[in-house]
């Protein structure tokens, strides 16, 4: 157990939870081992205000105006030269906003931004790229393998705050990237950086400074295991906007999904691609997660699923293997909720009679791409029948639609956006669940009551 000291008190590092001593579970959020000890906020307090000239004693309160007076100017939001980022903003970055990006260690974080800061450079904007993590020479280095190399785009390799609030000062940039936010440290506040006290010390000065200057900060993030962001549950408050960035590291595939925005939406969706070169935009993303549409192979079946507004074509796999052993049978489910996977087999088995019990069944998607939505039982459930019966499903065909324990066919929602986005790729025919949408031109829409129906559509059915 931690000593107490007078001056400190303990917190959760997971939910930012304050306690009168220590204990081995956060009674908030019930994390074992978060609570550490952490010093009195005062500290901290004082050192939220690092690098931000202080106010003037008896300074004026400021006017009440009416909201009709209130100027637009101040809240227009600039492109930063990247389409998919300024889809998930908004428009783009808002004066004076703080965006935190947060991710994987080793998922692309810094290669995007590195790319945000040098496309807002090439168009004449001022630019610091703070580095805490890595040497100057390092960044460079990742500048010039990524084309990122660009005038007004100035580098500070500091972790130390009031360092980065002197070049603020000094460069006068139109936008300030900070990475991370978790290797920057204060010396007005107790604790190491990355602890509770500093990360809420420096993302308050930083976040001061941004409404102060009217400069855009973007800071990069740590996520923990579970993929929360790392840090008091504050520091997701103190921000404008909090996107999180995804990708495997087997798969190019990376998206950037807006978890709170003050200034937009957030079901919004950016797909980018890693290379060789460092990372691209991907318009139609589409391409990514099907493995031709005109391929026809026994176990395959395509569907469109939703990521945020925006629909994306999606390709299902699935192989049923005699067992070799007298081991139980194997369930192998990649980038699929295995629950409903699970729940698809027995509909399949109790309500079309196709004997699955007894069989090694693999089922993944294609791309790296993760369906976790009810839309996606009826194209699962069409490739583990085509697998299991060895009979491709003609190509040019897609299913859309959820399936109930009673083998019913149960609506979706955004099913028009999903069937433009086929017809748009060349699709001529869809399941889709009863009383569906008018579908668009040159794609027929064919209603299925249940699973059987469906099965019979594309020539599956039948008791073996």
């Amino acid at each position: 157990m931690p000593p107490r000291t007078r001056a400190s008190r303990f917190e959760c590092t997971a939910c930012g939870h304050a306690a009168a001593k220590w204990v081995g579970r956060c009674p908030e959020c019930g994390g074992w081992g978060t609570v550490e000890e952490a010093p009195d906020l005062r500290a901290a307090t004082r050192g939220a205000r690092a690098g931000v000239p202080p106010s003037p004693a008896g300074r004026p309160v400021s006017p009440v105006r009416l909201i009709s007076d209130v100027s637009l100017e101040t809240a227009t939001a600039r492109p930063t030269g990247v389409s998919e980022l300024d889809r998930v903003l908004g428009g783009g970055l808002v004066p004076g906003v703080v965006v935190l990006l947060a991710g994987e260690p080793g998922v692309g974080k810094s290669t995007l931004l590195l790319e945000v800061a040098a496309c807002r450079a090439r168009a004449g904007a001022t630019v610091l790229y703070v580095t805490g993590e890595e040497s100057a020479g390092q960044v460079r280095l990742r500048a010039e393998r990524t084309g990122a190399l660009a005038p007004h785009l100035f580098l500070s390799a500091t972790a130390d705050l009031e360092e980065v609030a002197a070049h603020v000062e000094a460069v006068d940039p139109e936008l300030v990237v900070v990475d991370s936010v978790q290797t920057v440290g204060t010396a007005t506040a107790e604790g190491t950086p990355g602890g509770v006290s500093q990360v809420r010390a420096v993302t308050s000065a930083l976040v001061a400074l941004a409404k102060q200057r009217d400069v855009p900060v973007v800071l990069i993030g740590h996520v923990t295991k579970d993929g929360a962001v790392a840090g008091p549950r504050t520091l997701e408050h103190l921000v404008d906007v909090v996107l999180s960035f995804e990708g495997e590291r087997h798969s190019p595939l990376r998206l950037v999904r807006g978890l709170k925005n003050r200034f937009g939406a957030t079901d919004e969706v950016g797909c980018f691609e890693m290379n060789d070169t460092g990372i691209a935009e991907v318009t139609d993303p589409s391409g990514l997660f099907t493995g031709g549409l005109t391929r026809t192979v026994a176990g395959q079946a395509v569907t469109v699923a939703m990521e945020g507004k925006r629909p994306l074509m999606a390709e299902v796999q699935a192989l049923v293997a005699t067992r070799t052993s007298e081991s139980p049978p194997r369930r192998v489910v990649s980038d699929l909720d295995a629950g409903r996977v699970a729940k698809i087999l027995a509909v399949l088995q109790e309500r079309c009679g196709m004997r699955l019990h007894d069989r090694d069944v693999f089922v993944a998607t294609v791309g790296g791409m993760r369906l976790r939505e009810p839309a996606a039982d009826l194209a699962v459930a069409i490739a583990i029948a085509s697998a299991f019966r060895g009979e491709a499903v003609r190509s040019g065909l897609i299913a859309v639609g959820e399936v109930g324990l009673a083998g019913e066919v149960r609506r979706v929602v955004a099913l028009e956006r999903r069937l433009a986005e086929g017809g748009r790729l060349g699709i001529s025919r869809a399941l889709v669940p009863p009383g569906s949408v008018r579908s668009p031109k040159g794609l027929t829409a064919v209603e299925v009551d249940d699973l059987r129906g469906a099965l019979v559509r594309v020539g599956l059915s039948g008791e073996i």
